[in-house]
């Protein structure tokens, strides 16, 4: 299939969030930014002017932003998501069921309750899935929206173009339980491996697999299940905000840059909106692989 390479990378991290030790990681509800309590996520912001929202992905760490939250922090407030249950964070309410669409909702509680006026959202893969959700869902919270290397349904990923989340369900519940029930405190050479596909930047490798091994497994069966049969290509024609989605094509993809660019298109067909860019040079990460490329586009983005 023409993206098999990008599911078994997510699949890897949430594998390596399996092989985790989790003992050691903070307990009881969060608190963030403003007051705002939280058993789903916890929300830090830096910085003085317009509102920015970044949102990580499946069992990273807002520390993936570390750089890009610097460079805006300026000229903007950024504020920066970090899901419960990943890179040490306990699992909280996101311990059972569903996560992505939770956490949308707690985003949308989160900028009513802090006022912020249409901020522009910025999501990384399971980021970007929780910044459309939130976009479509909740239009008149949100300014504008970039989704960093993510479809709208990942389960045409497995083989049939014609999938449905009924019809992916079967796989993804055996791929949830296989990763529910993974020992823990194991990171396998294949993992490592896999993991490297999604990290160009050699660097920067050690500490994206660090988040994973932090993350609960429990979490991360669950998200990956929903990533898997939640189809938001029907909702995408709510998305009318400035929409830009950035991508990358895995170095391990079996088709020609120009038919991965036709699918990308394709997967955003419904969203009126929608600009498409692609990113050279880099895997899964942009925002560590490309950050000058990424930071471009993240500025003429804020700009639009």
């Amino acid at each position: 299939m023409i993206r098999r390479g990008f599911v078994t990378g997510l699949l890897a991290l949430a594998l390596a969030a399996c092989a985790s030790n989790n003992s050691g990681a903070p307990q009881g509800p969060t608190i963030s930014t403003g007051g705002f309590v939280s058993d789903r996520i916890v929300v830090t912001a830096q910085g003085r002017g317009t509102d920015v929202i970044l949102i990580h992905g499946l069992t990273s760490s807002t520390e993936i932003w570390d750089t890009t939250a610097a460079a805006l922090e300026g000229a903007h407030r950024v504020h920066l998501v970090q899901i419960n249950g990943f890179a040490g964070h306990a699992a909280g309410g996101n311990a059972e069921g569903a996560v992505s669409a939770p956490v949308a909702e707690e985003i949308a509680r989160y900028i009513r309750e802090a006022g912020l006026q249409r901020p522009a959202v910025i999501g990384h893969s399971m980021g970007g899935t929780i910044g459309m959700m939130l976009t479509a869902r909740h239009p008149e919270l949100v300014g504008r929206l970039m989704v960093v290397d993510m479809i709208p349904f990942m389960g045409v990923m497995f083989g049939d173009p014609n999938a449905t989340p009924e019809s992916i369900a079967p796989v993804a519940a055996q791929i949830r339980g296989a990763m529910a029930g993974a020992p823990q405190g194991i990171v396998s050479p294949q993992t490592r491996q896999i993991i490297n596909s999604m990290v160009r930047t050699e660097a920067a490798r050690p500490r994206v697999i660090d988040h994973a091994r932090g993350s609960d497994n429990r979490v991360s069966a669950n998200a990956y299940y929903e990533l898997l049969t939640t189809d938001l290509r029907p909702e995408l024609g709510r998305i009318t905000q400035p929409f830009t989605v950035l991508y990358v094509v895995p170095p391990n993809a079996q088709v020609t840059p120009e038919q991965y660019a036709g699918y990308v298109a394709a997967s955003y067909a419904n969203a009126p909106n929608a600009r498409i860019v692609r990113i050279e040079e880099s895997y899964h990460f942009i925002m560590l692989d490309q950050f000058d490329r990424m930071m471009a586009e993240v500025n003429a983005f804020l700009a639009e």
